[in-house]
């Protein structure tokens, strides 16, 4: 395994990583913006409001984008453990 392997497994695991997380950041995002604007437009300022949405936007994103992203994570681990197979021999 030279140099190059090594940075395009780094590179694969990066891209996994990103791609499977950006789903429930996206969403948490678009939560916390709509509640930001809520709350600017009525004035209530409490804190906790926030709250409330950003783990419903992430329980929505694990159900419609679960099996996805184990599926992603799951086919990442199999590629880099059958590399690895091939390394040590």
């Amino acid at each position: 395994m030279n140099q190059a392997d090594v940075l395009d497994v780094g590179r694969q695991a990066m891209q996994v990583a990103v791609s499977v997380s950006l789903p429930i950041l996206g969403l948490t995002l678009i939560a916390g913006l709509i509640v930001a604007v809520f709350q600017a437009v009525t004035q209530v300022q409490e804190m906790t409001l926030t709250y409330v949405p950003k783990i419903l936007a992430v329980i929505c994103a694990f159900v419609f984008f679960g099996s996805w992203m184990i599926t992603t994570v799951v086919g990442f681990m199999s590629q880099s453990l059958q590399a690895a197979e091939h390394v040590t021999r």
